[in-house]
């Protein structure tokens, strides 16, 4: 048990540090879901129990301690829809099923494919979630969505200023102490010893409530309403486990340390399970949340277990304080995780890069933005493999030259695959080779069926002539992907030719 303990924790200030770590994300937490919830279309208690109960199961299920979830803005405004059609019991099944599959992708081992998301696509995607949370934090300025230029306007800047201030210097005056708890506290006091006149939470609605309950959908239980749900949960899935691998990768690297794909597919798939059969709207993991708790200490599962369990105990017994807190200072929290999250790298690379690469960074932050993520990292995605494909089909290297006994070998270098089986049949010249042509493999490896079919179609050709082609030096694994396309042209291989001279 002792073990478990120090794997755990180092000391008793880390587990300080942790539960300090969790307050602070937990006030950061609350405007957020309820925003979320009025994105969604369902009630702001909807949006904090989905906090609360994603927050603690992912936190202790899922494979990145640190890590924070809830519910986020980029699976709020795809549910919304749902919500309109066919009301919010169908949202709660559709999470349910979000869950199970989740809960399978991790089971298959599916989540380590997030491996291949390039570089490109990871700035452009933190650079486009840093945009999307500065321009979310406008709204708080208005009244009624409109600009109105008056003191109120004037107090909520200067708050918000005076927190980014505190956040930014407090930490460098003295190490470990959370700047973003220190601003929310101080700021909130000042505010109502004062009656300063500034929005609070408790303007946007009431965060005071019970336990969540136990909730089966109230939906027929019948084929159709499967086909209703099943595609907003396979979107919902897909959304949540991109949002939730990358930062993950993100809260890797600004750690210096490993979390486990495969066990966050799970632990993210068992939260929305529970949280759709207690209804909630769902969730996945939160990048600015995420960051907050990173750069307040929390390394641990306790940190994210804090979190919810504070959210929890601000709705059932401290709902009067946290409805008191001013929105600009949280606005101030997510304006500095905005600046912590934006890649201002980019700006410095963008020029020294290829322009393919700039193009993938350009596209996925602008995707992200007016799209989803889901769209904008596909799409990411999509336009470096191709780039890649491209540049390794014009990298194959065609060279020949005649033999003593009158063939021509011809020596190929690089990849053939799909991109490069252009390039391959361009180099050759059936009608003016000699009977007997070699194409040497030492160089060069077939990677696909298209690579294969190109050989094929060649030693066709040749056939067609008169003439013969064979292979050298292709590599074991190379003939077994000839060798299982049975149904190909028989290729033949320099060892035939040499049993045939002799």
């Amino acid at each position: 048990m002792s073990k478990i303990y120090n794997r755990i924790f180092n000391s008793k200030k880390s587990i300080k540090t942790e539960i300090i770590a969790g307050i602070t994300v937990s006030l950061a937490l609350v405007p957020e879901a309820i925003a979320f919830s009025f994105v969604a279309g369902v009630s702001p208690l909807v949006g904090l129990y989905s906090a609360f109960i994603v927050g603690l199961l992912s936190s202790i299920f899922g494979g990145r301690p640190g890590m924070i979830s809830g519910a986020t803005g980029a699976l709020a405004v795809v549910m919304v829809e749902l919500v309109f059609e066919h009301g919010v019991e169908y949202l709660f099944a559709a999470v349910i099923l979000m869950g199970i599959i989740q809960i399978s992708v991790g089971l298959l081992r599916l989540g380590k494919f997030s491996r291949i998301i390039p570089e490109t696509v990871m700035l452009g995607f933190v650079n486009g979630l840093a945009i999307v949370i500065f321009l979310a934090q406008l709204n708080n300025f208005k009244i009624d969505d409109e600009w109105v230029f008056n003191i109120r306007l004037l107090i909520t800047v200067l708050i918000v200023i005076i927190t980014m201030l505190i956040m930014h210097f407090l930490p460098k005056i003295k190490k470990g102490i959370p700047g973003a708890l220190v601003a929310i506290v101080l700021i909130s006091v000042v505010v109502f010893v004062f009656n300063i006149d500034v929005v609070t939470v408790g303007d946007l609605a009431s965060v005071k409530g019970g336990l969540p309950s136990f909730h089966i959908p109230s939906i027929p239980f019948k084929f159709e309403t499967l086909q209703i749900i099943a595609p907003y949960a396979f979107i919902f899935a897909a959304i949540g486990l991109i949002e939730s691998l990358m930062t993950l990768r993100l809260i890797d690297d600004m750690t210096d340390t490993r979390g486990s794909t495969d066990k966050e597919c799970i632990g993210q798939g068992i939260a929305n399970t529970v949280t759709g059969l207690f209804g909630g709207m769902g969730g996945c993991a939160m990048i600015g949340q995420s960051i907050i708790n990173v750069e307040n200490g929390g390394r641990q599962r306790l940190s994210g277990i804090a979190a919810a369990v504070f959210l929890l105990s601000f709705i059932l017994f401290g709902s009067a304080l946290i409805e008191a807190i001013p929105i600009a200072v949280l606005t101030g929290v997510m304006f500095m995780v905005v600046i912590s999250t934006f890649e201002w790298l980019s700006f410095r690379i963008i020029r020294k890069i290829p322009k393919s690469d700039a193009f993938v960074i350009v596209l996925v932050t602008v995707v992200t933005i007016f799209a989803d993520l889901a769209i904008a990292v596909g799409l990411g995605i999509v336009a470096s493999a191709l780039v890649f494909a491209w540049k390794k089909g014009n990298n194959i290297l065609i060279e020949y030259a005649e033999t003593k006994d009158g063939c021509k070998e011809y020596h190929v270098k690089g990849v053939l695959f799909f991109g490069s089986v252009a390039n391959f049949n361009e180099r050759f010249d059936p009608t003016n080779d000699p009977k007997k042509v070699i194409v040497n493999f030492g160089h060069a490896r077939i990677f696909d069926y298209s690579g294969v079919e190109a050989i094929s179609l060649l030693t066709e050709k040749y056939k067609k002539l008169g003439k013969r082609i064979y292979i050298k030096n292709l590599n074991k694994d190379c003939k077994g992907m000839i060798a299982k396309a049975d149904n190909l042209a028989k290729i033949y291989f320099f060892k035939e030719l040499h049993l045939e001279s002799k």
